[in-house]
């Protein structure tokens, strides 16, 4: 006889039924499956509840609880332990003079659960697809994080290397990037470093082939290649004298350009190539699968320097470095800050001790990786956490599904429970039809990643690195086969847990299509509704949030007009094509004149950096009127060098005054614009700064006066603010204090950017025309960077718009799996509930009443779950302020209007359900019963 729990006298008080806590479920559970049958379980069993009873009438519940699952779990463990044995003892010998029955047993299992599913094909369709999208989505996402985030770098030992930053905080700079004379230094001097590279990327003009074409290269030093442990695949890498001012010009060739533009030639080595107007003899090529930073140049040609002309400054280059065995990144640091003052002692002339002080310059190393990936791990990690929401509620649904179905066979499952099936028996039928499940889901869910993926690399492309490395690799699959065995376990459990719960006698009693169907049958599918509306309101307010950050960020004055008729292209003229910095600018001058010859075009303009190009040059910039304090730097500005008609083409306004001429530019008059920002930070007015002079400082007593104020320009993208920005004449004496290449003491900007603004932009042939008005001024010079000004503005925005997309896409399958599950259990509840609308019509109801009864239900759901899921958003959207902008993470529009949307979705889920209860005839309902 199964024990009670006695209302035995508590401290003088008896226990009334009302005031008896009811017992933890779920090791109530537990201990039923566990325990052994007979009087010994039925003793533990009520021993636990007599004790749980007696600690709630002392007034501590919560006590009670803790109290009753940790014994709970104790017994459960021991007897668990020895029923598990028993039951492979039997298996074993059972097995053992049968040769492989115990497996033959298991497939026979399976087959006839196979069986069962295919005898319902539209709930294992719905299920299978649920579970398809919930798994697919998450090992698309995880495949992106696995590749970009967690593989290491494709080199050897890739947690030794390190990139080498700088900062001066005292300047407001966080990060500044390596000198010629610091390399110097520390390839010298360095106690940290077993190799140190220095690099950057430049485009260089290829010329001599077929037509001229600008590829991207990247200049090394020499430790380079060894630092990151690259060989080619043909050849040899840079050495000393390669990089020896002087010496024979040497190339190596990325494995995809000798492809395409050698035909993979082997016999390649020796030959020469013409770059930037210079032959240089190919000496290596690449392996094919190698890429530099995420990068695939076209070549690598060696960095020079003369070491007897550098000075501390110039800090223009990337810089890379392996760690000795045993060095941390707080040991390399310090090293690196006091090489940086040593620095300052080998090469003076440049930027002194003092002036390092005042910087509060420091040495910010990092790992490599890090300047790799960038901030797109924060847009990944929220990317994962949202398709693991999807997935819950996909599990949900089919959990309810599953609750349905189980329902369903109450009456099949008692009587065969009643003729001595066991329940671990019963357990098993579910458990290995969620699997088989859950394997056919995860089946097609694979093929829905790989279509996800395409869709993450096509709307990625400008914003995730390493996409190369991307893969449906071994751990993509392993982490695919966990996460659908948990979701297999998660939703499979639900009937077995309720199976467990019921007695067969009241399932012999109440089985069958009409028995009643009360509340505490349907709790548990109500809370998995509630849970799937909740969810997915979560995902459409960070679906919202990033919607109404898209419209903010579209909707901020750039600071120019029209980018849909504006086409940017980039020209380099190298020294040894022109030498004479005169004749550079003259043929910019002249390329222009050719250019605005073409039918449509309104204006064409140079700039040495084009709007959201990301193209920087900054220098610290002193104002006559407002010198620094002594001892201190001023500022740095952003620099640009641009002529008249760049303002125009572009439409940025003149404030005040007049733009920079050409005719500026050949008189070498000391003139410069300044944007309308940095006017204000020093005079009252745009109009008080005409007039006025600056200078960079490069060359003592050497004063420019502005001529021109004009508009402030969103150059670094739409979420920064705008920069101070200070424009100069492309053509200029002692800029750089006669340190270039350049001859005599011109200085002219050899690579510069065209923009035309004509409505032709977008037509077949304005590119072929803008070619041939280039080339005929001079044939060698190859255009590069070809784009609209819409476009630089649209890859502004990469970032913002994917994470808007694939959080879009994963909203919109939560709202329709929740939208599902309202409908699901809406439905199921009129069809358990036939009978009693059928009585209650032909008592006289009205079919409204039937009507407004069901929708409440739906109702009464979703406003649970739309409460739950907003008091969920409210503290998981603050993840999202990183990508958002121009609104709050608690944004109340975007929270109410989700929230009012969440309602009518379920409303109309609900509708459809109601109006078949108001509809039926309630003859045929009772004669159905």
């Amino acid at each position: 006889m199964k024990c009670r729990r006695s209302a035995k006298k508590a401290g003088g008080h008896r226990l009334e039924p009302q005031d008896i806590a009811r017992t933890p479920r779920v090791p109530d559970f537990l201990l039923s499956v566990f325990l052994p049958p007979g009087v010994v379980g039925e003793s533990i069993k009520g021993d636990l509840d007599q004790e749980f009873d007696e600690t709630v009438a002392s007034g501590s519940a919560v006590s009670a609880r803790i109290r009753y699952w940790l014994e709970a779990m104790r017994f459960v463990g021991r007897y668990g332990v020895l029923r598990l044995s028993a039951r492979l003892k039997s298996q074993f010998r059972k097995a053992q003079p049968a040769g492989g029955e115990l497996m033959g047993m298991f497939w026979q299992d399976v087959r006839v659960a196979a069986r069962r599913l295919a005898r319902n094909p539209l709930f294992t369709l719905i299920a299978v697809a649920t579970l398809a999208l919930g798994i697919g989505a998450n090992t698309a996402v995880f495949s992106l994080v696995n590749g970009i985030l967690l593989k290491p770098l494709p080199f050897d030992e890739p947690d030794e290397l390190v990139s080498i930053w700088h900062t001066a905080p005292g300047l407001g700079l966080e990060l500044l990037q390596q000198s010629p004379a610091f390399h110097f230094t520390y390839v010298d001097q360095n106690r940290s470093f077993s190799e140190i590279g220095m690099w950057d990327v430049q485009l260089a003009s290829v010329t001599g082939l077929q037509e001229p074409e600008e590829v991207e290269s990247i200049r090394v030093t020499e430790g380079t290649f060894r630092a990151l442990r690259l060989q080619p695949a043909l050849g040899r890498i840079f050495n000393a004298e390669d990089c020896t001012p002087g010496t024979p010009r040497t190339v190596i060739l990325g494995h995809g350009y000798w492809r395409t533009r050698f035909g993979g030639d082997v016999e390649i080595l020796g030959q020469t190539v013409t770059v930037d107007g210079t032959a240089r003899e190919i000496i290596g090529v690449m392996p094919e699968a190698t890429r530099f930073m995420d990068r695939n140049p076209a070549f690598f040609v060696p960095l020079r320097f003369n070491t007897a002309t550098v000075v501390v400054g110039n800090l223009a280059y990337m810089a890379l470095a392996r760690l000795k065995p045993g060095v941390t990144l707080e040991q390399a640091n310090a090293d690196v800050l006091r090489m940086a003052r040593l620095a300052v002692e080998r090469y003076p002339g440049g930027v002194t001790l003092d002036v390092l002080e005042q910087a509060e310059f420091d040495a910010n190393l990092r790992p490599l990786k890090v300047d790799l990936v960038g901030d797109v791990q924060e847009v990944l990690w929220v990317l994962l956490g949202t398709v693991a929401v999807v997935l819950l509620i996909a599990c949900a649904n089919v959990a309810n599904l599953f609750l349905v179905r189980a329902e369903s066979r109450e009456r099949e499952l008692a009587i065969r429970v009643a003729m001595g099936a066991g329940k671990m028996h019963v357990a098993g039928e579910f458990l290995r039809e969620s699997m088989i499940l859950t394997a056919m889901g995860a089946a097609v869910g694979l093929g829905v990643a790989h279509f996800g993926l395409r869709l993450a690399r096509a709307l990625g492309t400008q914003q995730l690195p390493r996409l190369s490395e991307v893969a449906l690799d071994s751990s993509v699959l392993l982490f695919t086969l966990v996460i659908s065995a948990a979701a297999g376990l998660f939703f499979g459990m639900f009937p077995i847990w309720r199976r467990c719960r019921n007695s067969v006698l009241e399932a012999l009693k109440t089985g069958g299509r009409g028995g009643s169907f009360g509340i505490e049958k349907r709790r548990t599918q109500n809370v998995l509704v509630v849970v799937q509306m909740a969810l997915a309101l979560l995902l459409l307010v960070g679906s919202g949030l990033l919607i109404r950050s898209f419209q903010a960020l579209r909707s901020v004055d750039p600071g120019f007009y029209h980018p849909e008729e504006v086409l940017t292209l980039r020209l380099s003229i190298p020294y040894a094509e022109v030498a004479d910095p005169v004749e550079v600018a003259r043929a910019y001058e002249r390329i222009g004149q050719r250019l605005t010859q073409i039918p449509g075009v309104e204006s064409v303009g140079l700039s040495s950096s084009v709007a959201m190009d990301h193209r920087d040059n900054f220098a610290p910039v002193f104002v006559e009127d407002f010198p620094p304090e002594e001892g201190s730097l001023p500022q740095p500005r952003r620099l640009k060098w641009a002529e008249a008609n760049y303002l125009e083409a572009m439409q940025i306004p003149m404030v005040v005054g007049r733009p920079i001429e050409w005719q500026d530019a050949f008189e070498l008059n000391d003139v410069v614009m300044i944007s309308e920002n940095l006017a204000r930070a020093y005079w009252d007015s745009p109009a008080s700064a005409i007039g006025k002079r600056i200078s960079t400082g490069m060359v003592e007593g050497r004063w420019s006066e502005i001529v021109g104020v004009v508009g402030n320009v969103r150059d670094d993208g739409f979420d920064m603010d705008q920069p101070t920005v200070v424009y100069w004449p492309i053509l200029q004496r002692d800029y750089w204090g006669g340190s270039t290449a350049d001859a005599g003491t011109l200085q002219v900007q050899r690579s510069m950017a065209y923009v035309i603004r004509s409505p032709r932009v977008r037509s077949a042939d304005f590119l072929i025309e803008v070619k041939e008005a280039i080339w005929s001024v001079n044939p060698n010079l190859p255009l590069a960077a070809v784009r609209t000004l819409n476009d630089l503005m649209s890859a502004n925005l990469a970032r913002t718009s994917f994470a808007l997309i694939m959080l879009g896409v994963a909203a919109a399958a939560a709202l329709v799996l929740g939208t599902i599950g309202v409908y699901g259990v809406v439905s199921y509840i009129v069809s358990q509930r036939t009978h009693e609308f059928g009585v209650r019509l032909a008592l006289g109801a009205r079919a409204a009443d039937v009507r407004a009864m069901v929708l409440m239900r739906g109702l009464v759901l979703s406003a649970i779950g739309v409460g739950v899921g907003l008091g969920a958003a409210a503290g998981l959207t603050r993840t999202l302020e990183s990508l958002l902008f121009g609104v709050e993470a608690v944004d109340p529009l975007t929270f109410g209007v989700t929230a009012v949307s969440m309602t009518v979705v379920a409303t109309i889920a609900s509708l459809v359900p109601a109006l078949r209860a108001s509809r039926l005839n309630p003859v045929e309902a009772i004669r159905f019963e």
